[in-house]
C-alpha cells in the first residue's frame, strides 16, 4: 500500500539527491586534476634541503652537469620525454617556458643524451642526468633557462639559472613615464629596460610635486615584485590611489637594484577629472584665461588710433600719403 509523501519528507529526498549528485561528479574531477608525476632538482642526499631550481656556472667553452628527479605517483606505468628550453619571466614576476622550437639561447645548451625519454613503473622515482654545454663564444652573465618533462599533453619546467664566467655588468634605465586613469584609479605608467648582463631585483622610488598646490607627494622606495633578466623590457604600473583631481604635477622616478647606477626619468602632466567635473574644471581654465586677457589689454591701454598718438598730432586719412592732410580740432571739453 503506497502512502503519500509529505513535503517535509521530498525536501529530505531531494537534498540528498543533490548531496549523491556532487560526490559523483566530484570524484573524476579530483583524479583529472591529480597529475600522477613530478620533476625537480635532484637533491644530494636523504638530509640535504629540496631545491627550487637549478643553478650552474662555469666559463665558457665548459661543460655542465647536473640531475633532474622524476617521480611516478599513479597506478600506471608513465613514459616522459625530456627537453630544454628558452626560458623568461612574464610582466608580472612569474617565470615561463618558450616553445620547444624556440629553443635557440641556453636552452639549447642542456641535453639528456639517451635520457631524453624515460619510462617510469607506478610508484617508482628516477634520477636523469643532464648536461648543459656552453659555447666558447658565449658572453658572461645570465642565461635564463629550463628543463622540461612533458607526458600526454602535460609539461613541467624546472628553472635552470646558467652563469658564464667574466665581468659582469648590472645597468637599467626606467623610461616612458606617464599617468593613467582618474581618481581612485590613477596610475603612474613606466618602463623598465634591463640594459646589462645579469638579472636585476629592483626597487623604485616615486615623487610627484603638484604644480598649482605647491604640495609634493614623496614615497619611499620599495622593491619590486619582479625579477628582471638581462635584455629584457617590462611595462609595470605604480597605483596613485591619493592623486590631486584637478592639477598640474610633475613626475620623478628613480630605480635601483644591486650593482647598478640609479635610474631617473620624470614627466609632467594635467589632472584632469572626468563628466561634469571636467566641465566644470574647463570652465575654470577658461575663466583664467580671459581674466588673463582683459588684465592684459588695460594695462595696454584703449585700442584704436589714440594710443600712442601725442596730443594735437594730426591725423593720417584712409587715403594714403597722397590724400591733404586735414587737421583736426582739439578735444577739450570746453564749449564754444
Amino acid at each position: 500500500m503506497l502512502h503519500a509523501l509529505t513535503p517535509r519528507t521530498l525536501r529530505r529526498l531531494a537534498a540528498l539527491l543533490l548531496l549523491a549528485a556532487a560526490a559523483l561528479q566530484g570524484t573524476p574531477a579530483a583524479a583529472a586534476d591529480d597529475p600522477g608525476w613530478t620533476a625537480e632538482p635532484a637533491s644530494g642526499g636523504a638530509t640535504a634541503a629540496r631545491r627550487p631550481s637549478f643553478y650552474l656556472a662555469g666559463p665558457a667553452g665548459t661543460v655542465l652537469e647536473d640531475r633532474l628527479a622524476l617521480a611516478n605517483t599513479g597506478d600506471r606505468e608513465r613514459t616522459l620525454t625530456l627537453r630544454g628550453a628558452d626560458a623568461y619571466n612574464t610582466p608580472d614576476g612569474a617565470f615561463a617556458v618558450r616553445p620547444a622550437a624556440g629553443a635557440r639561447g641556453a636552452g639549447a645548451w642542456i641535453s639528456f643524451g639517451a635520457a631524453a625519454t624515460v619510462t617510469l613503473p607506478a610508484h617508482t622515482r628516477a634520477v636523469v642526468p643532464f648536461t648543459v654545454t656552453v659555447p666558447p663564444s658565449s658572453p658572461p652573465g645570465d642565461h635564463p633557462a629550463a628543463v622540461v618533462a612533458s607526458e600526454g599533453g602535460r609539461e613541467a619546467g624546472v628553472r635552470v639559472d646558467v652563469r658564464v664566467g667574466g665581468p659582469a655588468l648590472a645597468a637599467l634605465t626606467v623610461e616612458d613615464v606617464s599617468v593613467r586613469g582618474r581618481g581612485a584609479a590613477t596610475a603612474v605608467a613606466y618602463t623598465l629596460v634591463n640594459r646589462g648582463n645579469v638579472a636585476l631585483t629592483p626597487a623604485l622610488a616615486l615623487h610627484a610635486g603638484r604644480g598649482l598646490g605647491g604640495a609634493s607627494d614623496p614615497r619611499r622606495a620599495r622593491t619590486l615584485p619582479v625579477e628582471l633578466l638581462p635584455g629584457q623590457r617590462i611595462t609595470l604600473t605604480e597605483p596613485w590611489p591619493g592623486a590631486p583631481a584637478f592639477d598640474r604635477v610633475s613626475l620623478r622616478l628613480t630605480v635601483t637594484a644591486p650593482g647598478a647606477a640609479p635610474a631617473t626619468a620624470t614627466a609632467t602632466a594635467w589632472l584632469v577629472p572626468g563628466g561634469s567635473a571636467a566641465r566644470a574644471g574647463a570652465g575654470l581654465l577658461l575663466l583664467g584665461a580671459g581674466a588673463l586677457v582683459l588684465v592684459r589689454v588695460l594695462r595696454r591701454g584703449p585700442p584704436g588710433r589714440w594710443r600712442g598718438r601725442p596730443r594735437g598730432e594730426p591725423h593720417q586719412p584712409a587715403g594714403g600719403p597722397s590724400a591733404p592732410a586735414v587737421s583736426e580740432p582739439e578735444l577739450t571739453g570746453a564749449s564754444r
